[in-house]
């Protein structure tokens, strides 16, 4: 699977904390701007809800996606998206999250303004991995998400937690495709 990080990328968005044993681990900065803003659906996938600042990721757009009720982000000149960095995310919390933004993301190193200190930061974000995709419009809102679709959303994402524990583990994208269909919801489509 092609993960947009290098080991330039690895370094930047991440630190390292001694455990007290004379080894250390390392930890990632996360930022987040879509379904990952909630805290049920973090939980679902990481089992806590880690740390977090509120920043500004600029030069980004965040879009809705036809069929799909989760957003995706590119790279829009004088365009900004606001979201939150998840702090001290560990290697294996990072594979989870990997897994669960499957293929059609690209994980790789941004700049961020955190709000609460006017502070810069580098982070992992994960940006829609088809930059022509023509199933891109507009502007995805949270809010109207949390009100509309956060409760299934955050029920799906703890059967993906699940099933990626199983030898024969579902992509997010199956998992996601087969919980609506089960459920007989239908994604937002405008």
């Amino acid at each position: 699977r092609k993960r947009g990080s290098s080991c330039r990328d690895s370094w930047s968005a991440t630190s390292h904390n001694s455990n007290g044993n004379g080894g250390g681990n390392q930890v990632h900065n996360v930022f987040v701007y879509g379904s990952l803003l909630a805290d049920d659906v973090v939980r679902a996938l990481l089992s806590r809800i880690p740390q977090s600042s509120p920043a500004i990721l600029n030069g980004h757009h965040r879009f809705s996606i036809k069929g799909r009720v989760y957003p995706a982000i590119l790279p829009v000149e004088n365009k900004k998206v606001t979201g939150k960095v998840l702090q001290g995310i560990t290697d294996m919390e990072l594979y989870i999250l990997d897994e669960f933004e499957d293929v059609e993301y690209e994980r790789v190193t941004v700049d961020v303004s955190l709000m609460d200190s006017s502070n810069k930061s580098q982070a992992f974000a994960y940006v829609w991995s088809d930059k022509s995709d023509p199933n891109l419009y507009g502007e995805w809102d949270f809010e109207e998400w949390k009100r509309t679709q956060m409760e299934d959303f955050a029920k799906m994402s703890a059967d993906f937690r699940k099933d990626l524990e199983l030898p024969e583990s579902k992509t997010r994208i199956a998992t996601y495709e087969s919980f609506y269909r089960q459920d007989g919801d239908s994604p937002l489509v405008p």
